[in-house]
């Protein structure tokens, strides 16, 4: 700035020396889309808006703080796998049995009334015991064969009743041997002891996002971004129409700051009409779920300043022959340029999690017409030797009604459900089965966790790999050395990363690498998204410059402010090499860069090269032996 000078004196100028500075850009800043319990907060509508959360409280208290309450549907049908055993043990009660009787017969005119009638009884708790498998097999209730417990228990008391009779005691023996045989029956089914005899189907959707963004923050989350879509409907049985997440991601793109995006209602997107028998089942169930990943990668290639963080439909079980969910997933998922395959990441298998706590299950995730189910579950368990159930867990269980005509009331179902928890063991197990599957959840939340975590605590350009999972029991499936071959270098090129269980170390994010697996650029997550964060960061403070004289003036601010972040960079490790020269270059000039043409054209073209850092995914070690030297 010049001053003019009229009056004698010392006039001080300033001069500027260095150039604009580059400002880093965030790296881990999820954004979330899906469904949420409130889409108002302050009497202003939520849906579709970029919400910034910077904690799990303030999430909570903007979308809602409860969990969704999704229902099951309970049966007592015993697990199939467990009826060959049943069957062998009800086989072996009848031995016994037999056993029983005829010492009956043998003993003649000594067997007293209450023996033979012992033995009588005994054979009765059989039947039932029987008849009970029958049931099981054709997918009824096993109340009878819990029942055949009490009457054997009565049967073995009136045979011991008068042992001058049976001198041998055979017939205690026999008895006693069949109510042993038949104790193994209800261990093998029974709701207290056992938890094999009631199987759990989902009648509501299972909404995600509030289990994701607790996942999110207990893997050591920060500040993210929440679209909500709509509220919970439990009317749904599973999500059908991707319209309203389409829609969403169109919107995001007005949003620059995010850096990832996950959508945890996506594994709930499916077609429920979609035949298990069919070759093409899974297919079929989630092609509406495939066709919105390809939506997510081709947002995100086309944005290039995010990556999607995607889960693979179906991937907590896989069938024993078929196409697994991995393979339907590769065969599914094309975005419109493969190029963009590089701006995702998918992970496998699902997790067991603790995200759900015990007060956060009760009755209300239970479905209304399997209330006949829990009430003779309860009845089973709170009825004595002589058929008598108490009067107080009488009115207790009695709150469990089905009768569409008496709907049960919250606070009595309330006080129910808080006395069972406590007293009941088969309430426990029942509700602790319903917690064990809301649990199982797909782990992208997770892993939008861990890269926070990571570039919080080293960098970017560091791998989110051999990180441990937190809240997180095991894998769904175990996977080893010889499955995640296929996983990770694939012939199609469509890598998946691996989440694995390893004695003493724990669950392990075993992976690093993006959809784009059979690129030598684009391999790595590490590395995709530290050239996103470079390349935005300087886009961003280039913006200075625009309209600025091209000029050399200009080139070498410029230059200078590149090389100056750059610099920066590697001296954290982001680039590698010995000395900053051989870690990056930046080139911007004419006769350089540059034409004649494309000043004339107000074109300024500026080149940057950098070596980016490479995880060790493979470590060789060679050992040779040598000959003794002393």
């Amino acid at each position: 700035m010049s001053t003019t000078m009229k009056t004698p004196g010392v006039y001080i100028q300033e001069l500027d020396a260095f150039g604009n500075a580059v400002v880093p850009v965030p790296t881990a800043v999820p954004a979330f889309i899906g469904y949420t319990a409130q889409t108002s907060f302050n009497g202003k509508s939520l849906l579709n808006k970029a919400v910034k959360v910077t904690s799990l409280a303030e999430f909570l208290m903007i979308f809602g703080p409860t969990a969704p309450e999704v229902q099951y549907e309970v049966s007592s049908a015993i697990l199939p796998e467990r009826l060959d055993t049943l069957q062998k043990v009800v086989d072996a009660t009848a031995k016994t049995l037999k056993s029983a009787n005829d010492a009956v017969t043998k003993a003649g005119d000594k067997v007293t009334p209450a023996q033979t009638k012992a033995a009588a009884d005994a054979k009765t708790a059989n039947d039932n015991a029987t008849e009970a498998l029958t049931k099981a097999q054709a997918d009824e209730n096993i109340a009878a064969l819990i029942a055949a417990k009490s009457k054997l228990e009565k049967a073995e008391s009136a045979a011991t009743a008068d042992k001058p009779a049976d001198p041998d005691g055979k017939l205690a023996a026999a008895v006693k041997s069949a109510q042993t045989t038949l104790d193994k029956v209800v261990l093998e089914a029974d709701f207290s002891t056992g938890g094999y005899a009631y199987n759990l189907t989902t009648t509501t959707v299972n909404y995600r996002m509030y289990s994701s963004i607790k996942f999110f923050y207990e893997n050591g989350g920060g500040d993210c971004y929440i679209m909500s879509i709509g509220a919970y409907d439990y009317s749904k049985k599973a999500i059908t129409d991707t319209t309203d997440f389409m829609n969403a991601i169109t919107l995001l793109k007005k949003e620059t700051e995010p850096t990832m995006l996950v959508i945890p209602d996506l594994v709930e997107i499916m077609d429920p009409t979609a035949d298990p028998e069919s070759d093409t089942y899974l297919q079929d169930k989630y092609a509406n779920a495939y066709s919105l990943q390809n939506e997510m990668i081709n947002h995100c290639g086309e944005m290039m300043n995010r990556v999607a963080v995607l889960d693979i439909p179906g991937g907590y079980s896989e069938p024993l022959v078929g196409t697994t969910s991995v393979e339907q997933f590769r065969n599914s998922v094309e975005p419109l340029d493969p190029k963009f395959n590089s701006y995702a990441a998918v992970y496998y298998p699902w997790l067991h999690t603790t995200v759900y706590q015990t007060s956060e299950v009760s009755y209300k995730n239970i479905d209304r017409a399997s209330y006949e189910v829990v009430t003779n579950m309860l009845n089973v368990e709170f009825t004595d030797a002589k058929g008598v159930l108490s009067t107080n867990m009488e009115k207790i269980i009695s709150a469990f009604t089905s009768d569409p005509a008496n709907t049960p009331q919250e606070t009595t179902l309330d006080k129910a459900n808080l006395i069972l928890s406590n007293l009941s063991k088969s309430y426990q197990l029942l509700t602790g089965a319903i917690m064990s599957n809301m649990n199982l959840i797909a782990p992208s939340a997770g892993m939008a966790g861990i890269y926070t975590s990571v570039d919080n605590n080293e960098g970017v350009w560091v791998a989110p790999a051999n990180v441990g999972i937190q809240s997180t029991i095991m894998p769904a499936i175990k996977i080893d050395h010889a499955a995640q071959e296929d996983l990770n270098m694939p012939i199609d090129g469509k890598s998946v990363c691996a989440i694995r269980a390893f004695t003493g170390r724990g669950n392990l994010v075993w992976g690093a690498r993006t959809l784009d697996g059979n690129s030598n650029d684009w391999r790595y997550v590490n590395v995709r998204r530290t050239l996103i964060y470079i390349e935005q960061s300087v886009q961003d403070a280039a913006k200075a410059y625009v309209f600025a004289p091209n000029d050399a003036g200009t080139w070498v601010n410029v230059k200078s402010m590149i090389s100056s972040f750059l610099t920066g960079l590697w001296k954290q490790g982001g680039l590698v090499g010995p000395k900053p020269a051989d870690a990056f270059s930046v080139s911007v000039g004419l006769g350089s860069t540059m034409t004649g043409e494309d000043i004339l054209n107000g074109i300024m073209r500026v080149a940057v090269k950098v070596a980016v850092s490479h995880p060790a995914e493979f470590i060789e070690i060679t050992f040779q032996q040598e000959m003794q030297k002393g």
